[in-house]
């Protein structure tokens, strides 16, 4: 065996490399260490020389990756630290651990039937294609995000961001193959591999943009901490705040973040009219909690010229355990309860996604903090001029959460050739360009904002009509040529 596989076998090991990976996810960008990470996994599942000891391996480098990337969870249970911080080392590890079981799953049965590298590629792209959808879905973290701010992002126009997924381990395949076989063949192979893929994702890119509408929008970050967000001493100091940041500034809309009007809908006619008389004659949308009968919503409203509500949006993909609990009646009686909604089950989900007319500004679909990570929340209704992000990533905290919460936004652009504008409550609040760029933006934990045009849409990416089927091809196609003939030969099956 040589001498990487064997000094990534050790489980600590293969953790601290799952690590090692994640720090291609914002705020790091380190690409180069996380496909070198993924190329040292993939030949540790080489060397490993039973299938149970490739699905512990695999487990151990999830274990690791999620432990890095998704640490910012650790920050809703100290919003509340005395009653929530010592649930922290639980949540944490199983959040992870039961998401690295997905990994270790992948190289158990890879391992198991013999299907070679190109069939772990495969697997593995597949089980992360299913981290999307299962029990509602958690597609953070994909490895097709460590290609952000490089020609390779690009690709997500075409194949969107799980067949991203699929060619990014599908390159750390060639990579571990080099560095394994030794050959100029193999050597040759990996970089063209990797000159395929900024070659193709800078065409891609190469797409020219359209000018700029003649439409502009406000966007206003309050930044309301949220320990103190729903402190009956600070709401009106957050409210007030908003409030004189909101000259529209020859715009044509103003845009407040999720939840930055902290009385129910029902009960905030004052706070409404004070933000119409304060933006006309230019229209607002601000997040809002509704109550309907027995049923509460995270909305999003529109106030017209006269300081009513003229649409309403209800979100509709929810937080499980942050804004509804499963299987409420068994968890409520184990003391459980939301991070959101305060005492009880939590926020009821709207009927789904929907378009909203801003007049000049066009068509605009709204979401609402966790829709905009799942590609598939952005279909469902005829294609809008552009995306609306209202969110409130305070609950993030104050380091990764928030940057990977705007890098997902990006990709959501990239892959639907669509402009998005963000509102968000701490940060980052952004105007993000149909490539994924950002035009203008206010830093994390600043209260700001600023007027800008609203950028106009690119035609309907490949993606944006293909869905999953190109990703779910690639992963058959790689699965059935792993089954049928073995990478380079025979895998290695030696400890």
């Amino acid at each position: 065996m040589s001498r990487l596989p064997r000094l990534l076998s050790h489980p600590l090991s293969a953790i601290g490399a799952g690590g090692v990976a994640a720090l291609g996810q914002a705020p790091f960008g380190l690409w180069p260490l996380s496909l070198l990470a993924f190329a040292g996994a993939i030949a540790v599942w080489q060397h490993s020389p039973t299938p149970r000891r490739a699905a512990f391996r695999g487990w151990a480098f999830g274990l690791g990756y999620f432990g890095v990337a998704l640490s910012w969870l650790v920050n809703p249970f100290l919003v509340e630290p005395s009653g929530t911080a010592w649930m922290i080392p639980f949540a944490l590890f199983f959040m992870c651990g039961g998401l690295a079981l997905l990994w270790g799953a992948a190289f158990y049965v890879a391992k198991r039937f013999g299907i070679g590298v190109l069939g772990l590629v495969g697997l593995w792209a597949l089980v992360e294609l299913g981290r999307g959808y299962l029990f509602t879905g958690f597609p953070w973290g994909l490895a097709a995000y460590i290609w952000l701010d490089t020609p390779p992002a690009h690709l997500a126009a075409w194949v969107g961001p799980y067949g991203l997924t699929a060619l990014t381990l599908l390159a750390a395949a060639l990579l571990a193959r080099a560095a394994l076989s030794r050959t100029l063949a193999a050597r040759l192979t990996a970089i063209a591999g990797l000159s395929v893929l900024f070659g193709a994702g800078a065409w891609i890119e190469s797409r020219p943009l359209v000018a700029d509408s003649m439409a502009m929008v406000r966007v206003v970050q309050p930044n309301a901490p949220q320990a103190l967000k729903w402190d009956p001493r600070y709401i009106p100091i957050f409210f007030d705040r908003a409030l004189d940041m909101s000259d529209p500034e020859g715009a044509d809309l103003v845009i407040w973040p999720e939840t930055a009007v902290a009385p129910v809908l029902d009960g905030a006619g004052e706070e409404l009219r004070a933000l119409n008389a304060r933006v006309a004659p230019a229209r607002a949308i601000t997040g809002i909690r509704r109550v309907s009968g027995y049923r509460g919503y995270n909305s999003a409203v529109v106030i017209d010229g006269q300081g009513e509500v003229a649409q309403v949006y209800d979100k509709h993909h929810l937080v499980p355990f942050g804004e509804y609990i499963p299987f409420p009646r068994l968890l409520s009686a184990l003391g459980f309860s939301t991070f959101t909604a305060g005492e009880g089950y939590g926020f009821s989900a709207g009927e789904g996604p929907t378009l909203m007319d801003f007049g000049p500004l066009g068509m605009a679909l709204p979401l609402i903090c966790y829709e905009a990570i799942f590609p598939r929340d952005l279909r469902g209704t005829a294609r809008p001029d552009w995306l609306l992000h209202m969110t409130n990533d305070a609950w993030f905290g104050t380091f990764s959460g928030p940057q990977q919460s705007l890098a997902q936004s990006r990709f959501r652009a990239i892959e639907t050739g669509l402009p998005m504008v963000r509102a968000a409550n701490t940060g980052i609040s952004a105007v993000i360009d149909a490539h994924g760029d950002i035009r203008r933006s206010i830093p994390l934990g600043q209260a700001g904002a600023f007027t800008a045009a609203l950028p106009v849409a690119l035609a309907p990416t490949p993606y944006t009509r293909t869905k999953e089927w190109p990703s779910l091809l690639l992963i058959v196609m790689l699965m059935l040529l792993g089954a049928v003939k073995r990478w380079g030969g025979r895998d290695r099956e030696t400890d």
